[in-house]
């Protein structure tokens, strides 16, 4: 293949991604979850069990029951974590969950309440090895990810561990990296710092969580388009500075409006299979998956 990360692949070709969860978060799990019908699987950490053993299951689940319809040993699996990204001595403290995660051989992280630029910062540098040059001292320092967990990721990627070492990098910051750190800029605090934060480099993607969003303002559920003034310029802001440094902008997709997003911009959508196909015949997108 083109890429161990498919979801990186498809953005390469201008393509929108769509995203599922996996019903069940074990190894027949990811048996299971190797013929979905998204581009990457959202692997909720945030919400349910921090459980690495379940995660090594999940992964290797899928390993075995690979490879996928477009010939890649696995999905793409991007992970939230539990820690929040309050500062950066919160993400700083909590790094080991970065660490252990990418252990695993998963594909990316997202980080959610991304509040600050600090917060971004130290989640890219703690997914980089310390060789890895590329945006030393122009906005990072060195990486921080240890030697140790490499041998593990390195057999669900099917690759190497010197392979691995080199590949398991940033993208789009490194353009032969495969690996996706994305945030949730899903509370004020994160609106206010937004084009900071979207601005470090190693990041590639971001959302703003209307849910969280809306209850930051002060509204409990339900928060569902049309929007108040508030919260469409909350979400406007957000794409804006996606948009700025040519990062993907994640946003709710729905049947009756994903031509829509897809024409002002929407790279990633958060939407059933129905919205996928109509997407992904609207762009175009050979097939399969």
């Amino acid at each position: 293949m083109a890429r161990i990360n498919r979801a990186i692949e498809l953005l390469e070709q201008g393509q929108p991604l769509y995203y599922a969860s996996p019903g069940e978060r074990d190894y027949e799990g990811g048996i299971e979850a190797v013929g979905t019908w998204a581009d990457y699987i959202m692997y909720d950490m945030e919400h349910g069990v921090y459980d690495i053993p379940a995660l090594e299951e999940f992964m290797r689940g899928l390993v075995e029951g690979g490879p996928t319809r477009s010939g890649h040993r696995t999905p793409t699996v991007i992970v939230t974590l539990p820690t929040d990204g309050t500062n950066e001595d919160v993400v700083r403290a909590n790094a080991w969950m970065i660490k252990q995660v990418l252990a695993t051989g998963v594909h990316g992280i997202l980080l959610c309440h991304a509040e600050t630029p600090g917060a971004a910062k130290a989640l890219v540098e703690s997914a980089r090895y310390p060789f890895q040059p590329i945006g030393v001292g122009e906005g990072l320092d060195v990486g921080r990810r240890g030697s140790g967990g490499q041998g593990r990721a390195a057999d669900v990627w099917g690759v190497s561990v010197q392979e691995y070492l080199q590949l398991a990098d940033p993208w789009p910051l490194n353009p032969k990296g495969e690996l996706m750190l994305g945030l949730k800029i899903e509370n004020r605090r994160a609106l206010s710092n937004v084009e900071a934060s979207t601005s470090v480099p190693g990041i590639a993607y971001a959302e703003w969580g209307p849910s969280d969003m809306g209850m930051s303002f002060g509204s409990p559920p339900p928060h569902d388009a049309p929007y108040p003034e508030h919260m469409a310029n909350a979400r406007a802001r957000v794409k804006a500075a996606c948009d700025a440094v040519n990062i993907a902008f994640l946003n709710r997709m729905a049947p009756d409006d994903i031509t829509e997003m897809i024409d002002e911009g929407v790279m990633i959508g958060a939407g059933g299979e129905e919205s996928a196909i109509i997407g992904r015949k609207y762009t175009k997108r050979t097939m399969p998956v």
